[in-house]
């Protein structure tokens, strides 16, 4: 294995493959379990969609994306006071061994999950070492002529990851259950050793105190929000959703409160966690601002695919319920394709004609698609959906590089890490916001029409009245998870009541069929992905204005003089 001096010419090339490799692992992780989770509940033996169990569903996904966006900026701020690389160097070990821990699940039902979702959490700080330094250990090894380029190749790893998960995962979940976290496995013992013998630190370390104060409010604040937007999602009392459960209602109130406290103790500590004063450069906090927006619509864009094509137009295409998370990852491969192609290369042009025009171009052609998409029959002509799907990923890829070169290039070299995690908050943040608020615009829309339809959907197949009823009655959230795991809830809710066995064969065929309820949830579902791609598409709008403000020598004069770093590069505009 090649280890070269951090003065070497090509140590710079040596951190690049081995950073893009940990965010390439870490955001694998992120999705890899989305796709297997039916396989991963038949393998502890829970039922996903009996009542209760939604919750160990959500954690499961959201407890990794709540670690992530709580953590990265602390471990940025240690990764700056005691070295870059070594806080790195640790999340690759810690990663690796909840990956290990992960696979050796003993237990089954809740037990089961709970152990899952427990290692989950321990996995995702491994995650956030690697993912809060590794932009910062790139920042210090390149030049600003080639660091577009670096962090560019850096942004479409960690972006496109999350779609290779769902590839990846459909996979080795077909296979067997465990193999979904064994992969990790050997990746990352190969990538400790490798980062051990191979990576330097370069960055300046800035010696202080832990800020504690600030560190506990932003994590109790920002967690206690997260963690209501995963209960808002489920049904409380009479209604489809949570958000009048009082708990929910005081994890948003109460979270932000301490949002509010940790921005007033930052203000106030001598050596903070979170440099506020970075946000008085615009292409700082514009940028991240447009950051947050793309993480938002791109994390929906991405859940809102898979329940379409899983639910509702793979079965009807002929797809068995049990093979649609497999070939729901296949048929989204041109989003992915669109990410591999235009990332590096905008990265690469963005080093020589300036990010802005990239950013937001990119921003733009994102905004495009989704208008696109609004437009697009819920059983659509499949190369349409692709090229829709690819130019989406190509809008992203050229907004993605040229806005982390931007935002990295203008703070000094000392706070790269912080403001690394920063950026990796608000990238994190996006992805779990994009669950709360996707999925309640989608279950809302649900609620307005599909009881009435899946009703009298099941009265015209010869369901009795009552129980046809009942089951329209029933929290559109079970629908929309059904169509998200690749079930058709039908067959689970009218099994245990006995009447499929009282019908005609014909109908109860047609009952639990590939036709039946993808033509029931249709028309509801689309009337909800009108709402979602409309929302989706003013977010990426809003931030090709946020991508507007330049990162030139006059942006650099009015940064304020605590921010002044004299040996910084210019970043082209």
């Amino acid at each position: 294995m090649p280890s070269f001096d951090r003065d070497h010419p090509r140590y710079k090339w040596v951190a690049l493959s081995n950073t893009t490799l940990g965010m390439l692992l870490a955001t694998v992780n992120a999705s890899i379990v989305i796709i297997s989770l039916p396989a991963i509940f038949n393998g502890i033996r829970l039922d996903p969609l009996a009542p209760g169990n939604v919750s160990y569903l959500l954690w499961i996904i959201m407890g990794f994306l709540l670690v992530s966006a709580v953590l990265v900026v602390a471990l940025g701020r240690l990764g700056d006071m005691y070295g870059r690389v070594k806080l790195y160097n640790l999340g690759f070990v810690v990663f690796t061994f909840a990956s290990i821990a992960l696979s050796v699940d003993p237990l089954h039902g809740p037990a089961g999950a709970l152990w899952l979702i427990a290692w989950r959490v321990v996995q995702a700080v491994g995650g956030s070492m690697v993912f809060a330094n590794s932009t910062a250990i790139l920042t210090d090894a390149f030049p600003a002529s080639q660091r577009g380029m670096a962090l560019g190749i850096n942004q479409v790893a960690a972006i496109a990851g999350s779609f290779i998960g769902l590839v990846l995962g459909g996979v080795l979940a077909e296979w067997d259950w465990r193999a979904v976290f064994w992969v990790s496995v050997p990746i990352g013992v190969f990538g400790t050793i490798w980062s051990y013998l191979s990576l330097h630190e370069l960055g300046e370390r800035r010696r202080g105190r832990l800020d504690w104060p600030g560190n506990i409010t932003f994590a109790i604040g920002l967690s206690a929000v997260l963690a209501a937007i995963t209960y808002g999602i489920q049904p409380y009392g009479g209604h489809s959703t949570g958000w009048t459960n009082p708990w929910v209602v005081a994890g948003l109130t109460g979270g932000v409160a301490l949002l509010i406290a940790f921005c007033v103790i930052e203000t106030r500590v001598g050596d903070p966690m979170f440099h506020l004063a970075l946000f008085r450069d615009r292409t700082f906090a514009f940028g991240n601002l447009a950051g947050l927006l793309q993480s938002v619509s791109r994390g929906g864009m991405q859940f809102m695919l898979i329940i379409w094509l899983q639910g509702i137009w793979l079965p009807l295409h002929g797809y068995d319920y049990a093979q649609t998370p497999l070939w729901g990852g296949i048929y989204l491969l041109p989003l992915t394709a669109g990410f591999l192609l235009a990332g590096p290369v905008s990265g690469w042009l963005s080093d020589r004609f300036g990010v802005r025009p990239f950013a937001v171009g990119g921003s733009l052609v994102v905004a495009a698609s989704f208008l696109g998409l609004v437009v697009l029959p819920v059983d659509f002509p499949y190369w349409v959906f692709a090229l829709l799907v690819a130019v989406n990923g190509i809008g992203s890829g050229l907004f993605s590089s040229p806005n982390t070169s931007a935002v990295m290039g203008a703070v000094p070299a000392g706070q790269r890490g912080a403001a690394a995690g920063m950026r990796g908050t608000f990238f994190n943040s996006g992805s779990a916001l994009s669950i709360g608020i996707f999925f309640s615009l989608m279950i809302v829309g649900l609620a307005a029409s599909l009881p009435h339809t899946l009703t009298a959907g099941l009265e015209q197949q010869g369901v009795p009245a009552d129980v046809a009823t009942r089951i329209g009655a029933l929290p559109p959230v079970g629908s929309l998870f059904a169509a998200f795991l690749g079930y058709n809830p039908l067959a689970q809710l009218l099994g245990p009541t006995g009447v499929l066995a009282q019908l005609p064969p014909a109908n109860a065929a047609a009952l639990t069929g590939k036709q039946f309820f993808p033509h029931l949830i249709s028309g509801p579902f689309h009337h909800g992905l009108v709402v979602v791609f409309f929302a989706a598409a003013a977010m990426s709008l809003v931030a090709a204005l946020a991508s507007v403000p330049d990162n030139s020598r006059a942006s650099r004069r009015r940064r304020p003089a605590a921010l002044a770093d004299p040996q910084a590069e210019p970043v082209r505009a």
